[in-house]
């Protein structure tokens, strides 16, 4: 019998990711899981790096990490207030550290949420869903959103 005892919720704070909050909500709930929340802030590169001048750079930094830290604290308050919850703010490329934080964690089961980009927009932008999904060896739900 499947046994959900860990369950990844990778959120990006958009609407997308409120759908896929509720299904991580739910099936946590259902299941008595431990629910993990994840807010991976993307790196610059190099390039867009020395663009900004490297004290405006720190000070936006740590601004987004703290803004970040707020909103997983407001979830993890509110709806998830029920749950036994752990919140995690990272740096790095979004669908290698939900995948890191999945195996970390021993997740059962990673949810998420998908823009539905499809097209030009798809292969200019790229989705961390599809990269996910692809390259992840523990199951993961995607919910798309109504855009």
């Amino acid at each position: 019998m499947l046994n959900i005892t860990n369950i990844l919720f990778a959120t990006d704070f958009s609407d997308s990711s409120q759908k896929a909050a509720d299904y991580a909500l739910m099936l946590a709930k259902l299941t008595g899981a431990h629910l993990h929340v994840l807010h991976v802030i993307n790196e610059l590169d190099e390039h867009q790096r020395v663009m900004i001048p490297r004290e405006a750079f720190q000070i936006l930094e740590k601004e987004i990490e703290v803004q970040a830290i707020k909103e997983l604290d407001r979830f993890c308050k509110g709806p998830a207030e029920t749950l036994t919850t752990t919140s995690y703010a990272v740096v790095g490329a979004a669908f290698k550290k939900i995948i890191e934080t999945g195996e970390k964690v021993k997740a059962d089961l990673i949810v998420m949420g998908t823009h539905g980009r499809t097209g030009m927009e798809h292969v200019i932008v790229g989705s961390t869903a599809e990269r996910v999904v692809r390259r992840s060896t523990i199951p993961v739900l995607t919910v798309r959103s109504e855009e």
